[in-house]
């Protein structure tokens, strides 16, 4: 049946023999496997293919069939069937060629477009015949529910053992196997590295402060090698700031057992490729967690809050308040708008930014609104927020201030500590070259000049360290006397001082202040220039402060709407003159605190629209004459000043008072009618 379906045409192009295996352990230990796959180019000379014509595909071994990425004589076996080069495939089974259906089926399409065979220990099959073909899917199908078994089994098996806490994975610094357990690592300096991490941040605040610490004070830190000729050697360096992130986020120091932190999951690529990428799962899908499992460094209530520290210090979010930064702005990071609900910003303005203010222009940057939805000076607002919080927090107890003392002696005694324990395995290293000097044989004076110049270097590492130390104790650790302490526990008792003292920087009222208050919410109130700040102290307790904000320099110098009701009402029987004379005797001065002149009062009444004194009754105004004769109020004047119009006022500036008589209405109509520029409107037949 296998001779029968080869025909010359088969034997004329060439026979591929694919040999594949999954992984370079099975290339290195199961070797049967890889001998029996070469053998069929034996198997394919015996059906008749010359030895020439057979090519040997085996530069995947060591890939998995799940995928196409990565085979490369897979592909080039794909692009020769297709070209019609390949007359035959040889494999042990399909489960060589492919594991995926979608790769598979490709390649059977191919063959049968092109008349390739394929040739397995089974059998030889033609693509293009249906019985054939539809042998040949179900061979595929079973590969790929083959390696889903597989991969259920061991993956079942895997997580049995995580369940009960067994499964052993790779452990962060500070831990290490104790036969099948999980102990801390009995490296003294590891430990103290590990503790400092801890406490700085739950000093600092910040991962970013942690490192910067580290650096000041000279620390160093472990990291764990993993394969190759450093395979569990302890290498010591520079802390980072995501190797602190790592450590704060690792549940493993808490002694709590986690399995399913990370979970992979398939994606497409750039070039539309399948890729597998791990990704973070949320703590509560987290698959296996065992508390108290191991020993830790921190208690799990530590941890957690730990964890919503790092999430409040985030930057990017629209109304957690952010870690304590430098600048003037006290409430920096702790409003939140009224109308929107976002966090207000800092905006400095003027020249040199002199003026701060608090912004939020979240609804402008969207485009929903035209302008911000408020802009708040700094000043106003961080002096209410600062008297309130004085007023509210007791002075501190002397209980208290013995514990942060306390507290900052055990740190320095820790930090100090820590150092010591760097020089003892400097101490270490140099009595180690020390003793393997001292055993080397004299003769061999090759050997002997290496491990003197290894003791002499370990020596002069060990002098560095020491003169380090000595600097470290004189810069940093100062000793508390009696008197310092005095000072403190009296500090501790007024707290008023202390925030006002001028010593004390910004960045730390902004850490006194987020200790109390969690957050600020600026409404603006229906009042002009009120606003209500709802503030909500970390105990969970609310609070309303009304804020009257100082008016600005155009608002503080407008006259009030009273005194523009008694110049207009003075204005209606007296003249400017009479007015400024009035003002003058009661005593009054304007809004900058000038004396009231003439053209004070004749702006005021042009500004409010404020007319003079009224006429005289049968008189009338310019105005009135102009619109009777529907002349001008030039006309008006050329008639005043030409006689042709009896018209008196009291002083120069004032409005002329006209008196009209028959004789004159008749002269003035007249005039307009035989004016070549006017035409005399019709008589009122009034």
């Amino acid at each position: 049946m296998m001779i029968s379906k080869i025909a010359d045409r088969h034997l004329s192009r060439e026979a591929c023999i694919y040999i594949r295996q999954s992984t370079m352990g099975q290339v290195r230990f199961n070797q049967e496997s890889t001998e029996r796959q070469y053998n069929l180019a034996g198997k394919a000379q015996s059906l008749g293919w010359s030895p020439e014509r057979i090519r040997i595909l085996d530069r995947d071994l060591g890939q998995s069939g799940a995928r196409t990425t990565g085979r490369e004589d897979f592909k080039v076996l794909v692009s020769d069937v297709a070209l019609g080069q390949v007359g035959a495939i040889f494999s042990l089974e399909a489960s060589r060629l492919a594991r995926s259906n979608q790769d598979w089926h490709r390649l059977l399409e191919l063959c049968a477009i092109s008349g390739t065979l394929v040739i397995d220990e089974d059998g030889c099959y033609d693509p293009a015949e249906f019985n054939d073909g539809l042998v040949l899917g179900m061979k595929g199908t079973f590969a790929q529910a083959e390696l889903h078994i597989i991969r259920a089994r061991l993956h079942g098996g895997k997580l049995n053992k995580a369940r009960k806490g067994e499964l052993r994975f790779s452990l962060p610094v500070g831990f290490v196997f104790d036969d099948d357990k999980i102990a801390l690592d009995p490296d003294q300096e590891v430990q103290g590295a590990v503790r400092t991490v801890f406490e700085l941040f739950e000093r600092e605040s910040t991962a970013y402060a942690v490192v910067q610490r580290f650096q000041e004070l000279g620390l160093r830190f472990p990291r764990r090698s993993y394969g190759g000729a450093w395979d569990g050697k302890l290498l010591w360096g520079r802390l980072t700031h995501s190797r602190v992130l790592g450590i704060l986020a690792n549940p493993s120091y808490a002694g709590t057992y986690v399995f399913g932190r990370y979970q992979a999951c398939k994606q497409i690529g750039p070039a539309g490729e399948i890729c597998t990428r791990s990704r973070r799962m949320p703590q509560d899908e987290w698959r296996v967690v065992i508390p108290d499992h191991h020993p830790g460094y921190i208690t799990c209530e530590q941890f957690l809050t730990n964890r919503q520290r790092l999430a409040a210090n985030r930057t990017n979010c629209e109304v957690l308040a952010g870690p304590a930064r430098e600048g003037f702005c006290l409430l920096q990071g702790l409003l939140i708008c009224g109308t929107c609900g976002r966090r207000l910003g800092v905006r400095y303005t003027g020249n040199g930014g002199l003026y701060p203010i608090y912004q939020c222009n979240w609804k402008h940057r969207e485009a929903l609104a035209r302008r911000a939805c408020m802009g708040v000076p700094s000043g106003p607002l961080d002096d209410a927020i600062a008297k309130r919080l004085v007023t509210a927090v007791t002075p501190l107890t002397i209980d208290l201030a013995l514990e942060a003392l306390s507290s900052l002696e055990e740190r320095d005694k820790a930090i100090a500590t820590q150092w010591r324990r760097r020089i003892e395995r400097a101490r270490y290293d140099a009595d180690l070259a020390e003793r393997r000097y001292e055993a080397v044989d004299p003769a061999n004076r090759l050997i002997a000049s290496t491990l003197e110049q290894r003791w002499n270097d370990a020596m002069q590492r060990l002098l560095e360290l020491e003169t380090e130390l000595a600097n470290f104790e004189r810069q940093t650790l100062r000793a508390v006397t009696a008197e310092q302490k005095r000072q403190i526990l009296q500090l501790a008792t007024d707290f008023p001082r202390l925030w006002n003292a001028p010593t004390t920087a910004a960045r730390d009222r902004k850490r006194m202040l987020r200790l109390l208050i969690k957050d600020i919410t600026v409404v603006k109130a229906p009042e002009p220039k009120l606003l209500r700040l709802n503030i909500r102290w970390q105990g969970g307790t609310t609070e309303t402060v009304a804020l009257h904000l100082r008016p600005n320099r155009a608002e503080a110098i407008r006259y009030p709407d009273t005194f523009v009701a008694r110049i207009s009402t003075l204005a209606a029987i007296h003249d400017d003159d009479a007015i400024v004379a009035l003002l003058k005797r009661e005593g009054l001065a304007s809004s900058t605190g000038k004396q009231f002149t003439v053209s004070m009062i004749r702006w005021i009444r042009y500004k409010h629209r404020i007319p003079g004194p009224s006429l005289l009754a049968g008189t009338l105004s310019v105005g009135q004459v102009r619109e009777r004769y529907g002349v001008s109020m030039w006309v008006v004047y050329y008639w005043i000043d030409q006689g042709l119009v009896t018209a008196h006022r009291k002083k120069p500036g004032l409005p002329y008072a006209i008196t009209l008589t028959d004789a004159t209405d008749r002269t003035l109509r007249d005039w307009v009618a035989n004016s070549p520029r006017l035409a005399l409107p019709s008589p009122n037949p009034s």
